[in-house]
C-alpha cells in the first residue's frame, strides 16, 4: 500500500468512525525530511481518494496536488516540527472528546492503564480562532510531550509514529471519554491509586516496550 492510499484508508476511517461530519478534519502523513502529504480543504474524508491528497512542503508550499490544503495546516507543520519523531498527524471532533474540550477538562487523571501508557496526560488547549496561528500557541506549552491534545470549544489533535498509530490514539481519545462520560451518570470514576500507578510506570519498558516522557506521567 503507498503511503497516498494509507492516508486515505484512514481518512474514510475517520469520518465511518463518525469522528469528523461534512467537512471536517484533516489528516498528514510525514514521507520525507521536508515533505508531508494532506488532507485539501474543503472535501469529505469519506469520500477522500488517492489523488485528492496534496504534497506540500514544511513551509506549507503545496508541491503536488490540485486544490488547497486544509487551513488548519499550521497544526500540522507545527507538530512536524517540533516533534521529529511524529510522522502522522490526525485532527478531528470526535464527539466524547470534544465534549470535554467544550466543558473545558482535559484529561490528566489516572484512570485507565492503557491510556496512561499510551497516551498519558491528554491537556487542554486554551480556545483559539481556527486556521489561525493562535491554535499552535495554545499547544506550545504541551508541543514536548503531549501525543493528543484536547481543543477548547474545537475539536482533538492526534500524533503518532505512523498514520495507522495517530488513527489509533485518536480512537482510545474518544473510547477513554465515552467511558468516562458513562461512568459520570453512574456515579464517579476512580482514580488508580499512586502506589498502583508507579508500578505500571515501573514495567512500562520492560512488558510493554514504552518509553514515556517524564512530563507525560500522571504523577508528574
Amino acid at each position: 500500500m503507498t503511503a497516498k492510499e494509507e492516508l486515505a484508508k484512514v481518512c474514510n476511517l475517520v469520518y465511518e468512525k463518525g469522528y469528523v461530519a461534512a467537512f471536517d478534519g484533516n489528516l498528514s502523513n510525514r514521507v520525507g525530511s521536508n515533505r508531508i502529504l494532506i488532507t485539501p480543504s474543503g472535501k469529505n474524508k469519506g469520500e477522500i481518494k488517492p489523488d485528492d491528497l496534496l504534497l506540500i512542503d514544511l513551509s506549507g508550499n503545496t508541491i503536488e496536488g490540485d486544490g488547497e490544503p486544509s487551513t488548519e495546516s499550521k497544526i500540522h507543520l507545527f507538530g512536524y516540527k517540533y516533534r521529529p519523531e511524529v510522522n502522522a498527524i490526525v485532527h478531528a471532533h470526535p464527539i466524547f472528546a470534544t465534549a470535554f474540550a467544550t466543558i473545558g477538562e482535559s484529561l490528566n487523571k489516572p484512570v485507565f492503564p492503557e491510556v496512561v501508557l499510551t497516551l498519558g496526560k491528554v491537556p487542554l488547549c486554551k480556545y483559539a480562532t481556527p486556521s489561525t496561528e493562535q491554535v499552535t500557541d495554545s499547544m506550545q506549552s504541551h508541543i514536548e510531550y503531549a501525543w493528543a491534545f484536547l481543543l477548547e470549544n474545537h475539536g482533538a489533535v492526534s500524533f503518532g509514529k505512523s498514520i495507522m498509530d495517530a488513527f489509533y490514539k485518536m480512537e482510545k481519545l474518544e473510547h477513554a471519554c465515552k467511558i468516562l462520560a458513562i461512568a459520570r451518570t453512574l456515579g464517579r470514576e476512580r482514580q488508580i491509586p499512586l502506589l498502583k500507578l508507579k508500578e505500571l510506570y515501573s514495567i512500562a519498558e520492560s512488558t510493554y516496550g514504552i518509553n514515556i516522557h517524564p512530563k507525560n506521567r500522571m504523577d508528574y
